[in-house]
């Protein structure tokens, strides 16, 4: 065998060692899924370690359902599936598996993705320069070496579907599968994108696909063809598939399929033997809690900045607040002889309110732009917590930052009063966990959507209570039961409560001059007559139980589909 890289159109070969290839075997299996009923019939298959497998069949016969049971991803209803003779463990560092979607970050250079894809999933422990040189030889394997550079946005379809099988490479897994990989490319990228997946499976790694493309039933080993109904139609060599069927082109083999014609096979033997490998076994070592959320914030930090939406967010967000605080409000609003009520409780529930846009803002797309990519890499090992945290942490500089201009250039315009460290200390403090609770809401509404058109219908849709319900325009005391039952679930109501209890108000509209101070004092009740602490206690469990709640969606949706009875991460 050549030893020259895989390069479309020309010479192909997997670097040294080969990989000894997994064997999968499906004894009378079915599946049943929700509402839809029983999607797979009787299904039995023998797939040999190094062969090149393709699943075949019309729209809704159950292929990527099939491939996920072959995976050990969702159990089989009846029958079962053997990985090496035994039941299939956790995936791992010997499974590969590229969904339909992109299972990569497009902002960063193709390089410096799969370096944050190595060091989630290479061993613990693994020498930098051990990670650096895999990602170099998975690059030259899939002939993405002079690509590397390159961010992954500008790639083209076929190198961004290579791109997703290089992050399965790192690992040299034993078995790859894949959902309909050349779905969308043309003929000639789909071919080389083939001749790739062959090679793997020269060199010894099982490889299993789904596929629509007719062109793709001819460059396997073993074409399975499914029915309507979720049966075995045919199972063996391409050059034997029209023959099979009395037909003479694979376009016709559909015709036959869907007209009723199976061909009857014997049916192989029930007796399975343990390989010499052996199955996977146990969960598999994976590295740190620690070290994944330093990698993910590090990530996470990397794609921020390297995204141009996030950027404008970023620098919009901040200067459309202080332009509507300029137009708004007047300055001396704060002078401690004559100070105007009505605009100090303002300027306290717009620094409330930009805090929270701040936060919410920046924590909408974050999760549902990459749920793909969170997907594939939990069950490559990441757990859940350190990625909910390595949001937390990759975005609170920016929104203290944020809020620390806000209150800077407020004071210098005399918007805010002359006071002491202990006065803007409060109010800093208040302003952050104002941001950090609404960046775990907009964190919990972007893990609960299921794509970034919806995380953006959600914007006006958690902004409006937050105004209505904060107690600012409408006071709470002056609220129907049903209203102030609500304020207490609005961050917003408790941000500006100890806004306004940090800055003094209730002591600024006792002891000022103005004639408005009374009126308000009585309206507000005691809104501002408890420390600013006990808000922040109030807005800290806000945003715990909203990271919480995270965590739970973020849970179960990667783990639909898996393993029935499989313990969660």
């Amino acid at each position: 065998m050549s030893t020259s890289p895989i390069r479309p159109g020309g010479p192909i070969d997997v670097p040294r060692p080969s990989v000894n290839g997994l064997r999968l075997q499906v004894r009378r299996a079915s599946r049943d899924v929700g509402g839809a009923g029983r999607v797979l019939h009787d299904i039995t298959l023998d797939i040999a370690p190094g062969q090149l497998t393709v699943i075949a069949g019309s729209s809704g016969a159950g292929k990527t359902i099939l491939l996920q049971m072959l995976a050990g991803l969702s159990a089989p209803t009846e029958g079962e599936v053997l990985h090496d003779g035994g039941q299939p463990g956790p995936p791992g560092r010997e499974f590969g598996f590229v969904p339909q979607e992109d299972i990569i970050h497009r902002e960063l250079t193709l390089r410096r993705t799969l370096v944050y894809a190595a060091g989630l999933r290479m061993l613990p422990g693994t020498p930098a320069l051990t990670l650096t040189a895999t990602v170099d030889r998975v690059l030259e394997t899939l002939g993405l070496s002079d690509r590397a550079g390159t961010p992954v946005r500008a790639l083209s379809g076929g190198e961004r579907k290579r791109a997703s099988i290089a992050v399965e490479l790192l690992t040299r897994p034993r078995v790859l599968f894949l959902d309909e990989p050349t779905s969308g490319l043309d003929p000639v990228t789909g071919a080389d994108l083939l001749r790739t997946l062959r090679a793997l499976a020269e060199d010894g790694t099982t490889v299993v696909l789904t596929t629509h493309v007719l062109a793709d039933l001819l460059r396997c080993d073993q074409v399975v063809f499914l029915t309507a109904r979720g049966e075995v139609a045919y199972a063996g060599e391409p050059a034997a598939l029209c023959g099979a069927f009395g037909v003479g082109t694979v376009e016709e083999v559909y015709e036959a399929v869907s007209g009723g014609v199976r061909i009857e096979r014997a049916a192989p033997p029930d007796d399975i033997h343990q390989s010499d490998v052996g199955s996977q076994s146990g969960e598999p070592k994976r590295v740190g809690a620690l070290r994944q959320w330093a990698l993910l914030t590090r990530r996470g930090t990397a794609l921020l900045l390297h995204n141009r939406l996030s950027v404008a967010v970023l620098a919009g967000s901040p200067v459309m607040i202080v332009a509507m605080f300029a137009l708004l409000f007047r300055a001396g609003a704060f002078d401690p002889v004559r100070p105007d009520p009505g605009s100090t409780a303002m300027i306290m529930f717009w620094i409330a309110f930009g805090a929270f846009f701040f936060g919410l803002t920046y924590g909408l797309l974050q999760i549902c732009t990459e749920l793909p990519v969170l997907r594939r890499e939990w069950l490559a090992g990441l757990r859940i917590g350190p990625y909910v945290a390595s949001k937390l942490t990759t975005m609170l500089p920016v929104l203290a930052a944020a809020d620390a201009l806000l209150l800077v250039v407020l004071r210098a315009w005399d918007r805010l009063p002359a006071a002491g460290w202990g006065t803007y200390g409060s109010l800093f403090a208040s302003s952050v966990l104002a941001s950090t609770a609404a960046l775990a809401l907009g964190l919990l509404a972007s893990a609960a959507v299921s794509e970034p058109g919806q995380a953006t219908l959600m914007l006006p849709l958690l902004c409006f209570p937050q105004v209505l319900f904060s107690g600012a325009f409408v006071p709470v005391p002056r609220m129907t039961g049903a209203g102030e039952a609500i304020s207490w679930a609005m961050t917003n109501r408790w941000a500006f409560e100890a806004l306004g209890s940090g800055v003094g108000l209730e002591s600024l509209w006792r002891e000022g001059a103005s004639p408005l101070g009374p009126p308000l004092l009585e309206s507000y009740g005691d809104s501002f007559g408890h420390p600013a602490s006990r808000g922040w206690l109030i807005l800290a469990a806000f945003a715990l139980a909203f990271l919480a709640w995270t965590w739970v969606i973020l849970l179960r949706k990667c783990r639909q589909g898996a393993v029935k009875g499989r313990a969660g991460r």
